[in-house]
Formats: structure tokens, sequence, C-alpha cells
């Protein structure tokens, strides 16, 4: 992959937390569970977004380490943070992120033997915005079975990411998003970055975009013009 001018923000793909970390915690949610319609594409109509989550918010908590942590994903677009995460998101002026439902913690369990936590927070429900940002092709090792047709959504036939870039001048500044071409893939900016590291968030694992790899299935990297 070309480099990136030392004057190019950075980006990076955020994912949960390593699996069997103290922090590791999934969500499951607690029936009755409404599903409404998901975002469709100005443009062309196509599904871009998966159904919504809708009222009532309850989850169960599954603790695969020894304590729930500040990221949860949820499923969809969605995704649980804890009260402090949420609040230092918008105290901070973070860009990306809408809805901060309050969520009702029914139960939380635990996968393997050991003490239950004595404080669990409150959780709130959060979805990630659709960004302008775009990814450039040109730039970027991902694969697709067929070429997008829409040039809005640039939603159809991903098969692999192999490292990405984005598109100079496509990013709006929000702070958390889905990028064009590469719905989905939960992407940050730098200062959400130095943001997870000065409060030292946990269950978040931040990789660069251009070191980002999602290949479910074993597709080699395309080969770029050079």
């Amino acid at each position: 992959m070309a480099s990136e001018s030392s004057t190019s923000p950075r980006f990076f793909v955020l994912e949960e937390g390593v699996l069997g970390s103290r922090y590791d915690t999934d969500a499951e949610k607690v029936e009755p569970v409404s599903r409404g319609a998901g975002a469709r594409c100005p443009r062309c109509d196509y599904p871009i977004g998966m159904l919504t989550w809708l009222p009532p918010y309850r989850v169960e908590l599954v603790l695969h380490g020894e304590e729930p942590g500040d990221f949860i994903k949820v499923g969809g677009d969605d995704l649980l943070l804890s009260e402090r995460c949420a609040r230092a998101f918008q105290d901070e002026g973070l860009m990306g992120l809408e809805g901060f439902h309050p969520v009702e913690v029914v139960r939380v369990r635990r996968k393997r033997r050991g003490p239950m936590p004595s404080n669990v927070s409150r959780y709130f429900l959060a979805t990630v915005c659709f960004g302008r940002a775009a990814v450039d092709l040109s730039r970027s090792r991902v694969r697709y079975g067929s070429p997008p047709t829409c040039e809005e959504c640039r939603a159809e036939g991903l098969d692999a990411i192999h490292g990405f870039t984005l598109e100079e001048g496509t990013w709006r500044g929000e702070d958390i998003f889905q990028p064009r071409g590469l719905l989905g893939v939960w992407t940050m900016s730098e200062r959400f970055e130095r943001f997870v590291a000065r409060h030292g968030f946990t269950n978040m694992r931040l990789t660069p975009t251009e070191e980002y790899v999602w290949n479910p299935l074993g597709r080699p990297p395309p080969i770029q013009a050079r």
C-alpha cells in the first residue's frame, strides 16, 4: 500500500478486546426483542444497515473475563458503552454515535468460575453513524466479489480486507463511523484513539486501518497496479 503523508489523518478499526482478557464481555438481548427497518442507501435503495433494535433495551451480560468492559458489541450497528465511557464521549464533544439510550442489565452471569463483580456499571446503547468518508480502492487492499455499482453506498460484494485507506477529502470529522464501501467496519479517528488511551477504556482493540484484516473466505490480497 502506498505510504501516507505525515500530515494525513490516521484511522483505526474498533473491535472488541482480546478473547479471554480480564474485561472480555458479551451481551445477550433479553426477550421481548422488537426490530425496526434498517437504513437504506438514499440513491440506490440497497440495504446498508442491520435491522434496528427497538425498546425496551434489556440485556444479560455474559462475563468471559473477570469484570464487565466499557465496550460491548451487541449486534447490528449497535454497541453498548459503560456510563463513564458514554458520559466522557458526550462531555468531550466526540462525534459519530447516536442514541445513548439507557439499557437495563437484567442479569450478569459468568462463563467460568470466580467471584461475581461487586459493582456493575450502567450501560447505554449507541448506534454508529454512516460517514461520508469513502474507501480509496486505488490505495487499499480490498477484494470484492463484484465491483460496487452505486457510487453513493458502494455496498455490494465485499469479500476480504487486507488493509485500507480512505479517500482524501471525504472524511467529515466524525470520530467513529462506517465508511462508504466498508459498511460494518467501525472506523475511528486519531482523536478517538487518544480518548481511549487517556481514559483507559476497556474491552476495546484499535487496529490501524492499513493493518486491519478481515478475510472470512480466505481470499488472497488483490494485486495492486504499479
